[in-house]
């Protein structure tokens, strides 16, 4: 069991806030008497982070776009400089502060999401896999920042699945619990595979490769992209066998939001160029 009592920074500043807001949650599905009040405090944490992020996770979705779109212009640099660094990289500076772009942005949302998502899990680890009903209560009530958060009772059953039990108990409680990374696997391939389509212009035709063909740094970093849209999945999904439910519950909720998100921004903005940068 994930201890976060201790009075650490992290757990001040990230874990104990979280913890907060899912009892919040919790005691609001709760008190209307809606079924399952801990698996839909989980999927309400879900969405309340990622709106906090979005703005972030647009404005870096959009520089890789803007990037993709300059590729050729990038590669004709390239050429035209290939003898000298220096002033490829100030041709390359200035073709990006032309079109307002920050390649350094991408790399911000994921620096903020990392220490969010880990005390999402940190919390979720606390309740979900606490050796008793009791022991999770005695470490909610302990952290809640006003009596009112405080419960008598956890209720972890969402639509009649315990969320504290694991994909690996499938020989006790069914072999339908197998479905769950599998669906989570298949769920983070997807995504996967959505963002990789997001990262290629639009209207690039890939020509057919021969032997003569060298393999140049961006083709082995397109075959790495590739292999780790494999590899992630089965990673992820054997995290969701060994790890509860509800854990899973999270996972698939924050991919499915990712997927919609990416469906939606890679849609056609309706510009005369198709969304193409002219340089």
């Amino acid at each position: 069991m994930v201890d976060i009592t201790t009075a650490n920074i992290f757990h001040q500043i990230l874990v104990w806030p979280i913890l907060n807001l899912l009892i919040l949650l919790y005691k609001g599905f709760a008190s209307l008497g809606i079924p399952g009040p801990l698996g839909w405090a989980i999927i309400g944490m879900t969405f309340i982070v990622r709106g906090i992020i979005h703005p972030l996770n647009h404005r870096q979705m959009d520089t890789m776009r803007k990037m993709q779109e300059l590729k050729p212009h990038i590669e004709n640099l390239q050429k035209k400089y290939k003898n000298d660094k220096q002033k490829l990289q100030q041709e390359q500076l200035k073709l990006y502060q032309q079109h307002g772009i920050n390649p350094a942005a991408g790399c911000l949302p994921l620096l903020i999401q990392m220490p969010i998502v880990y005390g999402l899990f940190q919390t979720f680890s606390a309740i979900l896999q606490a050796e008793s009903n009791q022991q999770a209560l005695d470490t909610i009530n302990k952290l809640v920042y006003h009596p009112f958060l405080h419960i008598d009772s956890l209720n972890t059953t969402f639509f009649g699945v315990n969320l504290t039990i694991f994909p690996n108990q499938w020989q006790e409680y069914g072999i339908w619990l197998l479905a769950i990374p599998v669906i989570t696997g298949v769920l983070t391939w997807y995504q996967s595979k959505v963002m990789t389509a997001m990262q290629q212009p639009q209207n690039q035709i890939e020509k057919p490769k021969t032997k003569k063909d060298e393999k140049k740094p961006e083709d082995m970093a397109q075959e790495m992209q590739k292999q780790m849209m494999y590899i992630m999945p089965v990673m992820i999904g054997f995290f969701a066998y060994s790890f509860p439910i509800g854990l899973s519950l999270y996972w698939n909720t924050l991919t499915l939001f990712m997927i919609l998100s990416q469906k939606h921004f890679r849609r056609p903005h309706g510009t005369p160029n198709k969304g193409q940068i002219a340089v």
